[in-house]
């Protein structure tokens, strides 16, 4: 187990620099002078634009910039905002704040995001699945299959403006104004200001896990174990939970630990389809402000908590079955 998952955590290791190369360099594919964001409405001349580009430490070679960035993350650096230590992703060229302090002050909007959304598809898309495998072929199961169907291919940028429309902006009121309220402040706003989000960002998902577990129950329900269990004389109750479901839950752990990391980036868009201040929102923020050091630490930071997430998956279904070790 500990070679597997030091394999795994190598191959995390060589994926994050990838990202963090790809995206260092494409930034200066944009044609836009972060420089000039100091000067504000006014205009530089030369002299001041390089003052400033030396004080960003944009001024060298693009590669010597990467290399003093990566170096900063582990050993730290020393800005003319101050020191930075390590972890130092850098400080903001929008306000010279430390990047690293941003990003912890916006982590716990997106967090609640990704568990929130997560508990909401977990309950609703097992139970739809659940009950479309119990009453197979009836016009329940008929109507849960069609509505999965629709909304798995529905998308977040749309579903959220279609909800804040109809639900918020109607003329009934149903939800009210999204917003994040810290949960140790107010718990009660914070889930009233979270819950449309929630299920803009589960519909996805729970039409996803609908169809997965309705799929995997009624395969369980044809092996020989469940068909011997039934032989037996015990109850459909028991057949369903006590064996067909268990069965099931293998393939739906393992893709739910997957999707944890695609539930995180799809929390960062329904950040800024909400305007709420999470990682997504200073993501786009850091582009159109080209300020690429905040861009980088939300990257990896985002990058880090998918590989981890995808390791830990790794990890627990070798657990389960010793194979995979082998791969």
């Amino acid at each position: 187990m500990l070679r597997f998952l030091l394999r795994r955590s190598l191959g995390a290791v060589v994926i994050l620099l990838v990202i963090s190369a790809v995206t260092f360099f494409l930034f200066y594919a944009i044609p836009r002078n972060p420089a000039l964001l100091a000067c504000g409405k006014g205009v530089c001349t030369d002299d001041q634009l390089a003052v400033v580009e030396h004080n960003l430490g944009i001024d060298e070679p693009i590669p010597v910039q990467y290399w003093h960035y990566m170096v900063g993350i582990f050993a730290g650096r020393d800005f003319p905002a101050g020191h930075c230590p390590a972890p130092c992703l850098g400080f903001s060229f929008r306000d010279n704040r430390p990047v690293l302090d941003t990003i912890l002050d916006r982590l716990p909007t997106t967090v609640s995001l990704t568990i929130g959304g997560a508990l909401v598809f977990l309950v609703l898309g097992l139970g739809f699945g659940m009950l479309a495998a119990w009453r197979r072929g009836s016009l329940l199961d008929r109507v849960v299959s069609s509505a999965s169907l629709v909304l798995s291919s529905m998308q977040i940028y749309f579903l959220g403006p279609l909800a804040l429309a109809v639900l918020v902006y109607g003329d009934h009121q149903i939800f009210p104004q999204p917003e994040y309220v810290p949960f140790t402040e107010q718990p009660l706003d914070w889930l009233k200001g979270l819950l449309l989000p929630w299920l803009v960002l589960a519909t996805i998902f729970t039409a996803n896990y609908t169809r997965m577990a309705r799929a995997t129950l009624i395969e369980q329900l044809h092996e020989d174990h469940v068909r011997t269990a039934r032989a037996k004389g015990m109850s459909r109750a028991t057949v369903f939970f006590r064996y067909a479901w268990r069965g099931s839950l293998i393939p739906i752990v393992t893709i739910f630990g997957v999707d944890l990391g695609s539930l995180f980036g799809g929390a960062m868009i329904t950040e800024f389809t909400f305007t709420l201040p999470g990682l997504g929102r200073l993501a786009v923020e850091s582009v159109t402000q080209s300020n690429l050091p905040m861009l980088m630490g939300v990257m990896l930071f985002a990058a880090l908590m998918i590989v981890l997430f995808n390791i830990i998956v790794d990890a627990c279904y070798a657990l389960i079955d010793p194979r995979v070790r082998l791969a």
